[in-house]
């Protein structure tokens, strides 16, 4: 996918997102308060030495929560449609889970509910490789089951007429 041009401030935040995050970064401001602490005795503790500090690191904190939720809000959209591609293209995926966070929290509660219902059907399951949907996971674990048991009634039948014969 070609990349698109992005707005002044797009560029930014992924100029800032990245600069910020840098080994370089932490280390210039690790380096300015170690200056800023050598720089008490010089200013005699002032309160107007504790103030640039203060007022310095609320400004950053300030900016940085909003640069931090630009970047989470992106990655997280790319991370849903990433997962909504994986969706997709899975035969046997539910569908009903694209788009699963715009839901409301007591429609993710009830799907939440029928994982945990999944999980209990899967511990009961000696194949590692049984898988179930989310739509069919009590029929899919019924005729499993059922199939399960007309196999071995099946092979035990066989198995007592090999005896016999």
């Amino acid at each position: 996918m070609a990349k698109k041009k992005s707005g002044i401030f797009e560029r930014f935040a992924n100029w800032a997102t990245a600069a910020t995050g840098s080994s370089a970064a932490f280390v210039l401001a690790a380096l300015v308060v170690v200056v800023w602490g050598a720089s008490g005795p010089l200013f005699h503790y002032s309160e107007t030495w504790q103030l640039v500090i203060n007022t310095g690191t609320t400004i950053i904190t300030f900016l940085m929560v909003f640069l931090i939720q630009k970047a989470q809000n992106k990655d997280s959209r790319a991370l849903h449609l990433k997962l909504n591609e994986l969706i997709a293209a899975m035969e046997g995926a539910s569908n009903r889970m694209v788009n699963i966070e715009d839901l409301s929290e007591r429609e993710l509660e009830q799907i939440h509910n029928y994982y945990v219902r999944l999980a209990q059907l899967a511990k009961t399951e000696d194949n590692l490789g049984c898988t179930h949907t989310i739509d069919a996971a009590e029929f899919n674990h019924e005729t499993k089951s059922e199939k399960i048991k007309n196999t071995t009634q099946k092979i035990n039948e066989y198995n007592s007429k090999r005896k016999k014969g």
